[in-house]
């Protein structure tokens, strides 16, 4: 199988048409957004993503877009749906996308004679590839799963900023399947496009859908461990998180990955897989505690980490937060620290000025009072007091330390990831480092709490 259409070209589904057209693949691109399509048809890159414009020039003459979903279908032999599925007040998902899509695929599979597989990989409540997706499937085109076309369900695990190399090299597969056929023909597709080996887990429709979640949700859980002792390790004379979850890490049954004792989880992931399943176990009667303590007690590092840097805030000169995304190397915000943080801080008063390469400044000084938004990270640092480094971003590492410095006084700078160690004996500056309850500990390289 080596033609393959992906509907929905946003920040997966245009790396993943990307990846497949690079590897051989003849890849239909689809978007109702008429300038994602014409960027892919330029050769250029549509949304913001490491290394995007390059794979999509490498697989150019493999690669087309347009807004036709029903002809990308006729054209290729397996469908990826990536389209939003927005959380819901209750925390569940909405299929609102994903069912006229759903819809647009059966209208096309209802003329075509030949056996099609189509591949949910949007996040989906549990319940709903079974249900829903594939009633719609079938009233569509008046043919049966399982015998006339396959469906799968398969979420990717990547994190933005670091889309390609994910999907190129997965820790492990996830496929959901109607049946063995549909499972099989997925499974060949993934292999002839990663670049190692991973692991398959192939199971029924419901065991994915609450796998997808659960890996998430377990992932969250131990970033709010680590936090939970970086806090208490700030109340300890001498006490060093670094150390202590070093030592956790080394533990085979713990192992070191997400054991970053830092600040607040954010992105388009994590935060809402971890609501969608404390909604799902509450919605069938079982006991959603764990899931829920872990979103209070991550929402709660806001406000705490806010508390310390007011404490920090003598002089009348602004806050500056350098970083507003939730990770390097993308232009999301969505729940990043960074822009809480200011939003907290701005809130109360205080006048707060950002910056970060990559966020977008309109959007960022609306959501909330007092926020200016600096063309630099040097204007950032020359219009305030207290810095605090939200996202470790390498910019910010590659200053140089006198540029830390101020020319009126000594200035705090608040490193939340123990990202600049080459500040902790600068002259001229406070450098308090979250999870250290003093000043004695050497700081170590940062980590990331992304998804």
């Amino acid at each position: 199988m080596k033609s393959v259409s992906i509907i929905g070209l946003g920040k997966l589904g245009s790396p993943m048409a990307a990846c497949f057209a690079a590897r051989g693949f003849r890849v239909h691109g689809v978007d109702l957004d008429a300038t994602k399509v014409a960027a892919i048809n330029r050769g250029e890159a549509p949304v913001h993503e490491p290394g995007l414009a390059e794979l999509i020039r490498e697989g150019a003459a493999n690669l087309k877009a347009s807004q036709d979903c029903e002809a990308a279908v006729h054209n290729s032999e397996a469908t990826f749906i990536i389209v939003a599925t927005p959380s819901e007040p209750g925390g569940g998902f909405s299929l609102q996308y994903a069912l006229p899509t759903c819809e647009a695929i059966g209208r096309a599979l209802r003329t075509k004679s030949s056996y099609h597989l189509v591949v949910m990989t949007s996040t989906v409540m549990p319940g709903s590839t079974a249900g829903p997706i594939q009633a719609t499937l079938e009233r569509a085109s008046g043919k049966r799963c399982g015998v006339d076309f396959g469906l799968c369900y398969s979420p990717e695990f990547i994190a933005l900023g670091t889309v390609i190399r994910d999907f190129y090299h997965p820790d492990f597969l996830l496929v959901g399947e109607c049946d063995t056929r549909a499972g099989e023909k997925l499974a060949e597709i993934y292999a002839s496009v990663v670049k190692n080996t991973p692991g398959v887990a192939r199971m029924n429709f419901i065991n994915a859908e609450i796998t997808k979640l659960a890996v998430n949700t377990y992932i969250t859980t131990k970033i709010s461990y680590a936090n939970m002792l970086a806090r208490l390790c700030e109340k300890l004379p001498d006490a060093d998180v670094n150390v202590v979850t070093e030592a956790l890490g080394l533990d085979t049954r713990i192992g070191a990955k997400y054991l970053k004792g830092a600040v607040s989880y954010g992105g388009p992931c994590f935060p809402r897989d971890n609501r969608a399943l404390a909604a799902l176990a509450a919605s069938v009667g079982a006991s959603s505690g764990l899931a829920e303590a872990t979103d209070r007690f991550n929402r709660a590092q806001i406000k705490s980490v806010a508390e310390i840097v007011k404490s920090h805030h003598g002089t009348g000169a602004p806050i500056g937060i350098l970083g507003l995304t939730y990770k390097p190397n993308t232009d999301v915000v969505e729940e990043a620290f960074g822009l809480l943080l200011a939003q907290e801080l701005g809130n109360s008063g205080i006048a707060v000025v950002v910056y970060d390469p990559s966020a977008n400044p309109e959007r960022v000084t609306a959501s909330a009072p007092n926020i200016t938004f600096a063309k630099s990270a040097m204007e950032c640092l020359a219009a305030c007091g207290v810095a605090v480094v939200a996202t470790p971003w390498a910019e910010f590492r590659e200053l140089p330390v006198g540029r830390w410095m101020r020319s009126d006084g000594e200035r705090t700078v608040m490193d939340c990831w123990r990202y600049l160690p080459q500040l902790e004996k600068a002259e001229g500056i406070h450098y308090v480092r979250l999870g250290f309850g003093s000043q004695t500990a050497k700081p170590v390289a940062a980590g990331s709490n992304a998804d």
